[in-house]
């Protein structure tokens, strides 16, 4: 978030909780990394302001020389020294030649600093993402992870770049000017110091009344940009519902509430200037008005009195530049810290025992005591028992909360269970590189996802060496190669990023088509067809009896219908298995799993 303008309304800034030691931590962590380009970069800072404060003062000896040639002419003497005129105007041209090289080298190397810091810091932002556990998510937003990865490193890149370099040309260009001021009439410096306190309660006053308009306008800027997203997001409905004059009249209270707090901040915030800039020429007419007296007793020159003003339009400049720059610090170290705490999360726990051989693996998989809670205080698996062979397919049924898609997450190790065992072919899950474990499952979630890219490469994202015609078989075996034959490029047609050129029917069958490709010992399918329609669902059952011979599969579902054939069905019911047995043996039982099968054609029939 930038810092307070003094041209223009900003939002107000969001300060860093501990500035000092979020500093010392960037600096520790990243730019002591650069220590001699940043010295390199504060030299040449140094030297172009230096180049560039000397300026005024030697054109003000060119004016002199002018003023005094003029009064000779007059008098009857040898006139203007034009090749006096001609040194001086060399030198002059000769420091700001040398200023703007000082400038362009401290600026390249201060870019080069910032960036490659940038780098850095992305780096180890992807990298610490991996580490984090699941649970850390489950407390965020995916908005508040995105906004650190994305705006709080970019802020801290940008106000980096700028800041460093315009703190030490601002503070050597006040301290510059005052000594080269002061050199020419302590007198004149004295006056233009006293107008900088009126500066600074002027600045102070407008600022805090604005302030609170530009919070307002935040406030409202964001129920602005809220209401047209939902609204363009819930288009449909809206009109629906013929709901579209109700919609605009919202809008319209947020819009006019904006525009009134937004006319209020910018009004404010525009007054600043103006009233600066009429200071300050009061200001000018004293300092003219004591120059021009000095001249007439001879004791400052013409020059003098041009290079004075210069310097005193030029004094209050790099004062307002510090208050923008220290806006813009508040800003970095803010985001800096953001990134900071992001990076400092607890990472997952490595338990692995050495390099267990997966592809030795068959799928036997066993659940012995198992308890956990996404809080360890609050238990939703308790004591959770269960033996599975190879090759047999398992379904995972019950009620809305009963811990089913949770077991899976478990057996995947996206969480550890808080106590007891879950084994695959004898091995604790923990004693596994959390990779190669992973690498013996295959998932189709209810929640589908493909990116942005071809259909190809969505598909092969499960096996990147397959060849095309795996991947051709995968999509036959999915029954997904029709529908793929019938878009403008085929495989390689390219799915946008939201994915909305393909039904949620047609995305699920792709993202089985992966798994197929992928194959895995282990199959997961959480509601794997339940975005398909009837026909399509019987296609794609025998597609997955077919690829479900040979391989362990657990079958999370919801419509007990589609899970008949399975060899052993786990009925849960808070955290616990309450029934397994076959779908014959368990509606022979006329216990919890008949409730649940009966329920749902007594749903159907209504």
């Amino acid at each position: 978030m930038p810092g307070p303008s003094f041209r223009r309304g900003t939002p107000n800034i969001v300060k860093a909780k501990d500035s000092k030691g979020t500093f010392k931590k960037l600096f520790k962590n990243y730019l002591s990394k650069y220590k001699v380009p940043l010295i390199i970069v504060f030299i040449f800072a140094i030297g172009s302001t230096i180049f560039t404060i000397v300026g005024p003062k030697v054109l003000g000896d060119a004016t002199t020389e002018i003023f005094n040639g003029i009064v000779s002419k007059i008098s009857g003497g040898s006139g203007i020294d034009f090749t006096k005129i001609g040194q001086i105007l060399l030198i002059l041209l000769g420091l700001y030649i040398v200023s703007a090289i000082f400038s362009f080298v401290q600026g390249f190397m201060m870019t080069n600093v910032s960036q490659k810091l940038t780098y850095g810091i992305r780096d180890d932002v992807n990298k610490k993402i991996n580490k984090l556990p699941m649970k850390y998510f489950d407390k965020r937003t995916h908005g508040e992870v995105l906004s650190i990865i994305t705006n709080d490193i970019d802020t801290l890149s940008m106000n980096l770049n700028q800041s460093v370099t315009q703190i030490i040309t601002a503070i050597c260009t006040v301290v510059g000017i005052f000594i080269m001021m002061l050199s020419i009439s302590w007198q004149m410096t004295l006056i233009s110091i006293i107008i900088l306190p009126i500066t600074f309660i002027l600045i102070r006053v407008m600022v805090g009344v604005s302030q609170k308009y530009f919070r307002k306008q935040q406030d409202y800027l964001g129920h602005v940009n809220g209401q047209i997203e939902e609204i363009y997001g819930g288009l449909n409905i809206v009109k629906a519902f013929n709901r579209e004059e109700k919609a605009l009249q919202e809008f319209e209270k947020a819009n006019n509430e904006l525009y009134t707090s937004a006319w209020k901040s910018q009004f404010l915030s525009g007054l600043i200037h103006p009233l600066m800039r009429f200071i300050g020429n009061l200001g000018y007419v004293a300092v003219a008005i004591v120059g021009g007296y000095f001249a007439i007793q001879g004791t400052i020159t013409v020059g003098n009195i041009q290079s004075f003003i210069q310097y005193n339009r030029q004094f209050v400049q790099p004062i307002e530049q510090v208050a923008q720059i220290s806006g813009m610090l508040q800003a970095m170290l803010a985001a800096a810290e953001r990134v900071f705490a992001f990076l400092e999360e607890e990472e997952e726990v490595s338990t692995a025992k050495g390099q267990i051989d997966i592809n030795k693996l068959k799928g036997n998989v066993v659940f012995k005591d198992v308890k956990f809670g996404y809080d360890e205080s609050r238990t939703i698996i308790n004591n959770f028992n269960a033996k599975v062979k190879e090759g047999q397919k398992i379904a995972i049924v019950g009620p809305t909360g009963a811990g089913k898609t949770t077991m899976v997450k478990l057996l995947m190790r996206f969480y550890d269970v808080n106590s007891g065992e879950i084994l695959v072919d004898g091995h604790n899950v923990k004693d596994f590189e959390r990779g190669n474990l992973r690498k013996i499952f295959g998932m189709v979630l209810q929640d589908t996802w493909l990116f942005a890219g071809t259909v190809k490469e969505n598909i092969k994202y499960g096996n990147e060496n397959a060849s095309d015609n795996d991947v051709i078989k995968a999509a036959k075996a999915a029954h997904v190669h029709h529908f793929i034959k019938t878009l403008p490029h085929g495989y390689e047609s390219i799915l946008n990023e939201e994915t909305s050129n393909v039904s949620a029917g047609q995305k699920q069958l792709l993202t089985i088509a992966r798994v197929v490709l992928a194959n895995p010992k282990i199959l997961i399918l959480d509601e794997a067809t339940s975005s398909i329609d009837t026909k399509t669902e019987i296609q794609i059952q025998k597609a997955m009896d077919e690829l479900m011979k040979g391989r362990t599969s657990f079958i999370i579902a919801h419509r007990l219908s589609t899970i008949k054939n399975a060899d052993l069905i786990l009925v849960m019911n808070n955290g616990d298995i309450v029934e397994q047995g076959t779908h014959e043996g368990l509606l022979k039982k006329n216990g919890f799993y008949a409730d649940l099968y009966n329920s749902q054609f007594e749903e159907v029939e209504d």
